[in-house]
């Protein structure tokens, strides 16, 4: 597969040079809409890719999942370069790679200076659990921190009994089977027909992906617990990224590092605004109490001990970075 990948990419390469287009033209599958925060990233940073290297460098964002790739399966999707880039969201995929569930592990980092500081000392690690895949991690940014959309409002740990939730994956599901909830696996675009026939009656996710669901529509509050800021990833097949020249990878890595920088900030942004529409459309926003906060970094702390029994040394080694 891998020699019929670089066949094809010599052959694409020479013609270009013999037409004087463009050296390669990639698609970078995205899974969220174009009005999303991390697509219009992923858009940004083909728009500076392209300037970068005077326009030899090509990159096609496909948003909403059109191309029909989603999900845990999107590593394998990019180690056999079904498609050659791709955003990934982290947390999904974990179950391939272990260090990818890093940053969506229960209330291990409650600010986005923390994640930073999480996701800096996870980084070679990420790198290296990518290039394990047969790809190159060029950049990453978190989504807002995961709360929770209720119809009835929390404020207490036996609120949580019975709640029917969907969650993003396995790190979520255990924390709410363990606060006594009934943690729901379904596609993102099922969730508001869920929420609408009474399948579901809450969802662990950000704000900003509660104002693009209008949750107001079929929920009554979010409780900002500060479960986790998950991180999605941009990828590219190792075969495509060797392709390259040495300057065109540098003009690459320039462009990813500009973007990187620029969607930790858009995320913030979206966070706060998100927040702001959500209450201008009746959703009421609130706190956890001291006493619920409590409760929550039990229930996490329990988890988190479980899980550094049998974590890998990448793992172990991110967190002892950060003291943890």
């Amino acid at each position: 597969m891998r020699r019929i990948l670089l066949f094809t990419l010599v052959f694409v390469l020479a013609f270009a040079f013999q037409a004087g287009a463009a050296e390669m033209k990639m698609n970078l599958n995205c899974i969220y809409p174009a009005s999303n925060f991390h697509t219009q990233g992923a858009m940004d940073f083909a728009k500076k890719v392209e300037k970068y290297t005077d326009g030899k460098i090509q990159i096609a964002v496909q948003p909403g999942g059109s191309l029909g790739y989603k999900g845990s399966e999107l590593l394998k999707t990019v180690k056999d370069a079904s498609v050659p880039m791709s955003d990934i969201l982290m947390g999904v995929v974990s179950g391939s790679e272990e260090i990818f569930g890093l940053s969506t592990y229960p209330r291990i980092v409650k600010s986005y200076d923390e994640a930073r500081k999480l996701y800096d000392a996870a980084r070679p690690y990420y790198e290296k659990a990518c290039k394990k895949w047969n790809q190159k991690m060029l950049y990453a940014a978190p989504w807002p921190p995961s709360g929770l959309f209720t119809k009835e409002p929390v404020k207490s740990l036996e609120d949580f009994e019975g709640l029917e939730t969907r969650t993003y994956d396995k790190n979520g599901a255990k924390f709410l089977r363990k606060a006594g909830g009934n943690p729901q696996s379904m596609a993102w675009g099922e969730v508001y027909s869920a929420l609408n026939t009474g399948l579901i009656d809450s969802v662990l996710t950000s704000a900003t992906s509660g104002k693009d669901g209008k949750f107001w529509e079929v929920l009554n509050h979010f409780k900002k617990i500060h479960f986790a800021y998950p991180l999605n990833m941009v990828t590219i097949n190792m075969d495509y990224w060797n392709s390259l020249s040495p300057e065109q990878q540098e003009a690459v890595l320039k462009a990813a590092q500009e973007t990187e920088k620029a969607q930790w900030k858009a995320s913030m942004k979206s966070n706060q605004k998100s927040l702001k529409i959500l209450k201008e459309n009746g959703i009421k926003v609130s706190e956890e109490s001291p006493e619920l906060e409590k409760e929550l970094d039990r229930i996490a702390d329990e988890i988190f001990r479980e899980f550094k029994q049998d974590a890998s040394q990448d793992t172990k080694k991110a967190l002892q970075a950060i003291g943890m």
